[in-house]
């Protein structure tokens, strides 16, 4: 197997780091996980390191790797923020990994490497574009069309989370105006992700129960949840048809803990239209296929688009 013939993706989270190797048609040929060290910078390198050292010796070759990091990368100083994984918050990560790995490493983060990989075979192969919605501890995502990445100016294209909720929406729930880690306030993240699903059922009286368990509970007649619940999904169909209003996409595939709920793609479309003026569609909204083991595969796809591209190593 020659180089030009497999690739590396990183898929980095803040429990795990998985690294798969991807051949010509896509397939995992390799394929190995560690915990990810997230409070020890340096034990965070060498275990990148050994994970990409012991690929090139199982299958004797020397791979550019894809890495989907956490977070966002400050397009000036090249710092991560908002990481996950509290030990690359301030770090230069990529010219570090670039050093010891010396080879072509091409960046994206996590969000966009889901997207990636569900636009390449995944839920929205076939479709022109595509927006991958995570709604996880977080809520981000990534925007492809034909196939391939769109990044941005700022390599943030698709960072919806990071929008902020309008004031009528959070009056009209009688919900705070909440601050966030990436220094704006009001984030979508802190309100439509699965946090902050379970937020909003604490912000009415209730625990701290995660979505599964707020779905079985309003099943079974618990009116708070179902509350709970009803709020999530219009603030969810406001933002999902800004970012229609924005981007028009062929296909949403959805990712993250929440992708799991069978009633959204039920009940998505519907909140969606009374933010969409007359004549605007919805898009299909699809369940994803690769589900959390897209992020290395999408890596992979990432290192092997950009590196047949010829765009620039740490690009």
């Amino acid at each position: 197997m020659t180089r030009a013939q497999v690739w590396y993706g990183l898929d980095i989270g803040g429990t795990k780091i998985e690294l798969v190797a991807c051949d010509e048609a896509l397939e995992v040929c390799h394929r190995r996980r560690v915990d990810t060290p997230g409070q020890d910078y340096e034990a965070f390198l060498q275990a990148i390191t050994q994970l990409v050292e012991d690929a090139d010796h199982a299958l004797g070759v020397r791979a550019a790797v894809g890495l989907g990091l956490p977070g966002v990368t400050d397009p000036v100083s090249g710092c991560q923020l908002s990481s996950n994984v509290p030990a690359l918050n301030g770090q230069q990560v990529v010219p570090a990994l670039q050093a010891r790995l010396d080879r072509p490493l091409y960046r994206g983060n996590d969000l966009q490497c889901f997207a990636l990989s569900e636009a390449n075979g995944g839920a929205a192969q076939g479709h022109a574009s595509m927006l991958g919605v995570i709604l996880g501890t977080g809520a981000g995502g990534g925007f492809c069309v034909e196939g391939r990445l769109v990044a941005g100016y700022n390599g943030m294209a698709g960072e919806w989370g990071h929008w902020t909720l309008p004031a009528t929406l959070l009056e009209r729930h009688a919900l705070p105006m909440l601050g966030c880690p990436c220094g704006l306030r009001g984030c979508l993240e802190r309100y439509v992700s699965g946090r902050g699903l379970s937020m909003l059922h604490r912000h009415l009286g209730g625990d701290d129960a995660d979505a599964s368990v707020l779905v079985h509970r309003a099943h079974a007649g618990d009116a708070l949840a179902q509350r709970a619940l009803d709020i999530h999904l219009d603030l969810l169909g406001h933002s999902l048809a800004q970012l229609v209003l924005i981007l028009d996409p062929h296909a949403i595939v959805l990712g993250g803990g929440l992708s799991k709920l069978e009633s959204l793609y039920d009940t998505l479309p519907a909140a969606m239209a009374p933010y969409l003026f007359k004549g605007v569609r919805v898009p299909p909204i699809l369940p994803p296929v690769f589900g959390d083991a897209g992020g290395a595969r999408g890596a992979a796809l990432l290192a092997r688009q950009r590196s047949l591209g010829g765009h620039q190593a740490s690009g």
